[in-house]
């Protein structure tokens, strides 16, 4: 991956949050693993999960329960269980990839205005963003919400562009999966892509991503 980016004129940036700026995947695999438990069905591993996540929690369970059990019934119980069991154990390891305290202590000297969009509910992505996250200034943060579409439904990143009082087309949007690629070329945005996180390279690269990022701090290369 070229670290080289040269310089973009852009005036704000809206992260993805699962994958990118926090690792969350063990106590989300954890989570779903109990929740498939109580449904009497067989768990995954916890780098299986690295592909079921990313379209909210009803897509992880639909697609993390065996096929014969993808009726609406186990999906919904599936979802209450592990929105039950998450609530209680989402920080028992979830942290913030290493370099990204520095990547936002950067841009908050820089006065760059910042936002966090992402799938899952929004009760635990404020109370993530809050606890792990409180040391910085997000001016918008963003879950899933019963009137706010999912991503790649480029709804919720042109709400945070207008939160951040920002042009949507200069903003950047970064982000570790496809979902996220798709999301940010629907709005217009900059599609940035965090390869330390649950995909990988080839994945962004695959869904379009104007940069591809090996390091958090590969981002400050892009700005003046």
């Amino acid at each position: 991956m070229n670290n080289d980016l040269g310089k973009l004129d852009c005036e704000a940036i809206i992260f993805d949050l699962d994958g990118t700026l926090v690792d969350t995947l063990e106590d989300i695999a954890d989570s779903a693993n109990q929740a498939l438990q109580g449904l009497g069905v067989p768990t995954h591993s916890v780098q299986a999960y690295r592909l079921l996540v990313g379209g909210g929690i009803r897509r992880l369970m639909e697609r993390a329960l065996p096929e014969e059990r993808r009726g609406q019934a186990d999906i919904e119980e599936g979802v209450a269980r592990m929105r039950a069991v998450y609530s209680q154990r989402w920080a028992q390891v979830s942290r913030p990839y290493p370099g990204i305290p520095e990547l936002l202590d950067a841009l908050t000297a820089r006065g760059m205005p910042m936002g966090v969009l992402s799938n899952k509910p929004h009760d635990f992505t404020v109370e993530m963003v809050r606890t792990l996250l409180g040391r910085w200034t997000f001016a918008a943060v963003q879950g899933a919400t019963a009137d706010v579409p999912l991503k790649p439904n480029p709804a919720g990143a042109l709400a945070l562009a207008g939160a951040l009082r920002v042009p949507a087309a200069r903003c950047a949007l970064l982000g570790d999966s496809d979902v996220d690629i798709q999301t940010a070329r629907r709005a217009k945005m900059l599609a940035l892509g965090a390869a330390w996180g649950f995909r990988g390279a080839a994945e962004l690269r695959a869904a379009g991503a104007d940069h591809v990022l090996d390091a958090p701090g590969a981002l400050l290369t892009l700005f003046p």
